[in-house]
């Protein structure tokens, strides 16, 4: 058994606690794609329940212990679907959750965190400086700090993603996951190598926000003093140490992707799947646009972890795509 933080047992019990609603998502071959991209592809589709991302199954565990034994209240730092996630898992059992987020943030994601009853502070900065807000206000406070990634039910919540993958037929080569703080990559990164070694597990992060990417290479924390990517659910700056340690043992590779190839994704995933998502969610369509000799005659599963996108920008980004299809 992989030396992680996360254990296979917890993992298994967390499918049973989690509310239905968050499992079980769709997955299935997406042939319509395959001409474009020269292999087989399957979705998994964590954008089918309340809150539009994978994000609900690691809250679910958080807020459902709070519930049994803890504060009644929660803070979070999040770029948008992590809080909205909260707020609904909270909501749902009576805790005061609050949410702090970049101003930047895009209002569809706000708009939605304050629709579920949350608390809503905005910083004038990125999520690196709502993180320290949220460690502020939970020490100020004594409320439970929820730190994505950081917490091992975040990652332990994602990972029943790895369990329902491992239910699929057939098995196949490779799994694409986006990279931004790691609780998806560690969680079905940890479940694959356990169960099912044979299957690549490759992290896709974009070119503007590399930090993870470049920490997993460099095998050490790697820092940047900025992000510039559209794809805002995984814009970090700093990675976590822990996680960092974790990823190492599960991830057999990290990629870093272009702008106009994750826009080249999303219009794809419209045109082709009639699936709306946001950036982080086409990163690794991104990653076979960009090296289709990698993947061909393989069959790769792409797991669209988020649909929570600004329909202004949305209609910007993807007729710019539809435009230049690939």
């Amino acid at each position: 058994m992989l030396e992680t933080r996360l254990d296979t047992a917890r993992i298994r019990a967390a499918r049973r606690m989690i509310a239905p609603v968050f499992l079980d998502t769709p997955l299935y071959r997406c042939e319509a794609l395959e001409p474009v991209l020269g292999c087989a592809v399957s979705i998994k589709l964590e954008t089918a329940n309340p809150v539009r991302s994978f994000k609900g199954r690691g809250t679910e565990l958080v807020a459902g212990l709070l519930a049994e034994n803890g504060p009644r209240a929660a803070v979070c730092a999040s770029a948008g679907n992590l809080g909205q996630a909260l707020a609904w898992s909270g909501r749902g059992r009576g805790l005061d959750v609050t949410v702090v987020a970049s101003r930047f943030a895009p209002a569809t994601k706000l708009d939605r965190i304050r629709a579920l009853d949350a608390r809503l502070e905005l910083v004038d900065g990125d999520f690196e400086m709502a993180r320290e807000r949220a460690v502020a206000i939970a020490g100020h406070e004594g409320v439970r700090l929820v730190e994505d990634s950081l917490d091992i039910e975040t990652c332990e919540g994602a990972a029943t993603i790895g369990l329902e993958l491992l239910d699929s037929a057939p098995a196949f080569d490779a799994v694409l996951i986006a990279l931004g703080g790691g609780a998806m990559a560690t969680g079905v990164g940890h479940v694959l190598k356990t169960f099912a070694p044979g299957a690549e597990v490759i992290c896709v992060q974009p070119s503007g926000a590399p930090a993870m990417t470049r920490s997993w290479r460099r095998q050490r924390v790697v820092t940047t003093e900025s992000t510039d990517t559209i794809a805002d659910g995984v814009a970090g700056r700093r990675p976590i140490p822990e996680v960092l340690d974790d990823l190492l043992l599960v991830a057999d590779d990290a990629v870093l992707v272009e702008e106009a190839s994750i826009i080249a994704g999303m219009g794809l995933l419209l045109d082709r799947a009639g699936l709306v998502v946001e950036p982080s969610a086409a990163l690794g369509i991104a990653a076979i646009l960009e090296d289709r000799a990698r993947f061909a005659d393989r069959h790769v599963v792409t797991i669209v972890c988020g649909g929570n996108v600004d329909a202004g920008s949305y209609r910007r980004w993807v007729g710019m795509g539809l435009d230049h299809k690939p």
